[in-house]
Parts: C-alpha cells; structure tokens; sequence
C-alpha cells in the first residue's frame, strides 16, 4: 500500500522515522477502507504513536523486530498510570488490529499480538458531582452579557442531557426542538438518539439563542450552537476550558471534566429512581453493562451514608 501524506494532517503524531511509514499506511487504510470516525482514527493514530515511542526508547528498530513481550510490556505499564478502562481496551483493539494490518501488508510473517495477554482490565467506579456542587457549578456564569449566556447554557445542557463533549460540540441549532424539549444527538458511530433538555435547560439555550448568539455571529457563521469569538463552533478543548474555568469559580476542588457532568447526570438520575434501561439510552451506551457501573456509585453512596450516620458505626 503506498504511503499517504496524512501524517501531514495529524498534528498529534510523534512516531520515530523507524515507526512512522507504517502507521501512515495504516491510518491511510482505515481511512479508505473502514470509514471510521475522525475521533476514531485519531484516537487510533495516537495510541500507535504512543507505542511506537514506547518501542523506540527500549531500542527497537521497526516493526519487523517487535515482540509480544514488548507489547505486553506497554499495555502493564499503561495499566498503573492514570488510564480508564475504555482508554486501555481502546488501546489494546489499535494495536491487534494494527498487528493484522502489518501481516496483512507482509511487513512482517506473525502477528505479534496473537500470545498477547491483556492485563485484567477492572472498571473504575467514575466520580460525580454531588446535587449541591452542580448547583453551584451551574450558576458560576455570572451576568447577563453574552458570554455568560453562552456558558450558562452551555453548562446546563451538559447536566441535563448528559452529553458527550464531542457531542455537544457538534449540535446545531436544527438539532434542537425547544418547544417540545428534546435534542437530536449523533453520538459515537454517528448514531442518531434523542436525549430530553430540562426545563432550567431550555430556559438557559432560549436566553442564549435570543440574547447571547446573535452577538457572536459573523459573516461565515453556520448553524452550529455555540460560537466562539470568531464565529464557529466551540472546539472540545474550548468546551474542557470552560467548565474548568466555572468549576474553579464555584470553588469545586474536584478535578472536573465535561465527562463528569455526564457521569453525575446518570448517577442522579439512577439515584432519583430512574431506569437503568432509560438512562442507557439517554447516554447512548450500545451495551447495558456499560451503563450498570452507575449501580456501583450508588451502592457506594448508600454505603458511605451508613457508615457516616448509623449509630452503630459511630465510636
């Protein structure tokens, strides 16, 4: 497979010279053959380059020496370092599917992943916020200047819908129905699923969208619904930047991400006695179990309750 110039396209990319032809052609091939997501190849491309890094420091000199042993030894090392689940598994499926790729292409006769045993992957119980430190997250955005219109809004859709930050970064206004409260979400895979905005939520987008937006519109400004400075829609880190900002406002000594506001609009709801079946597919999860770790929190806070306020806990 000839070699693309999409590594000039990918800022993220870091691969050494030995490593970096071959996860060109990789990337080149799931962009032409598989169709996979932006989000997707560039998780992907990252995660190979990271090896790849890993590879060169223990002095490999391409992919036609590497071993399953090294493999095994960059997944253990992941494994203590501060990684979700998700990120490890994401990890482990870029580097067998890239194995088979280079086999594939005869870079190499075996697959080096093929003995490769995975460390066991235990799912951490996610932190939320408690009702209280969103209360006072939620009304950090100060004002009634733009801004503070957009940011409020935007905070409020996060905890009401229990969006994705990639998710909400690419919502239009066309996906919004105000009216009825609902917004038409395309989440991973670009699968459409419709998610309820709240009352405090649609009463934050309508100030936005009447008072907030037209101020930051421009020229070449399209339907997206939050808007920088020049016009176009928040990027993800912009959306990152702004809840820490608010966070740190609202003296939330937490480490708070836009993932934390998704994980306590589950664990809320779970906890307010919604079904477990409806807030799977709130959140667009394709498998109940993924949505069954918000059990987990709650038993924890149920447990932590007793221990605190149980007569016969106290010394």
């Amino acid at each position: 497979m000839a070699r693309s110039a999409s590594r000039a396209s990918s800022a993220l990319s870091k691969a050494p010279p030995a490593f970096a032809g071959e996860i060109d052609a990789f990337i080149s091939f799931i962009d032409l053959e598989r169709g996979l997501s932006p989000h997707t190849r560039e998780n992907y491309q990252r995660d190979l380059d990271q090896y790849a890094a890993f590879l060169a420091k223990r002095g490999a000199a391409g992919w036609s020496t590497v071993s399953g042993e090294q493999a095994a030894a960059w997944i253990h090392s992941l494994s203590g370092a501060d990684y979700s689940v998700a990120s490890l598994a994401r990890k482990l499926t870029a580097l067998r599917v890239f194995a088979r790729h280079l086999v594939r292409e005869k870079v190499r006769d075996t697959d080096f992943t093929a003995l490769l045993v995975a460390p066991k992957l235990t799912r951490r119980i996610p932190g939320t916020l408690s009702a209280a430190e969103v209360a006072r997250l939620l009304v950090a955005p100060i004002g009634g200047d733009a801004p503070a219109l957009r940011d409020r809004a935007i905070l409020e859709l996060f905890y009401s819908s229990g969006l994705r930050v990639s998710e909400l970064a690419g919502v239009t206004i066309q996906q919004l129905d105000l009216e009825d409260g609902f917004l038409r979400v395309f989440g991973k895979g670009s699968k459409e699923r419709v998610v309820p905005v709240g009352g405090r939520a649609r009463e934050a987008l309508a100030a936005w969208l009447t008072a907030g937006r037209p101020r930051f519109v421009k020229k070449a400004t399209g339907s997206q619904l939050f808007l920088n400075n020049r016009g176009t829609a928040l990027s993800r880190v912009m959306l990152w930047m702004i809840v820490k900002k608010y966070a740190k406002r609202a003296g939330i000594t937490k480490s708070v991400k836009p993932h934390l506001l998704r994980h306590s609009f589950a664990t809320h709801l779970l906890g307010g006695g919604a079904d477990l079946r409806a807030i799977q597919e709130m959140l667009g999860h394709a498998n109940i179990a993924t949505t069954q770790i918000y059990t987990a929190v709650e038993s924890k806070r149920l447990v932590d309750h007793h221990a605190k306020f149980h007569p016969r806990n106290k010394g």
